[in-house]
């Protein structure tokens, strides 16, 4: 299985998106900051994964997310039902 996730730190309350093979190592790896690009804003909580039976499209729900403000403002407000999200 591939994994989309997004993590919303806990130090600024901003959202990352990701993917990856192994959804527990990698949220690890995050809040260990071994993440050059998430190392600033630990620690992190996982509020959002989906599950994908190929690598290949769990990347491309990534990057959907990543750069439709429409697809991410459609995740805000499904998180935001069950948790406290910044806009």
């Amino acid at each position: 299985m591939f994994y989309v996730y997004v993590l919303k730190s806990e130090k600024d309350a901003k959202l990352y998106i990701g993917f990856t093979g192994n959804l527990r190592k990698r949220f690890a790896e995050h809040n260990k900051g071994l993440v050059q690009s998430t190392r600033p804003r630990i620690p992190f909580s996982l509020v959002y994964y989906e599950a994908y039976t190929t690598e290949g499209d769990a990347k491309e729900r990534e990057i959907a997310l990543k750069r439709f403000s429409g697809s991410m403002t459609h995740l805000r407000k499904r998180l935001r039902r069950s948790l406290i999200i910044s806009k």
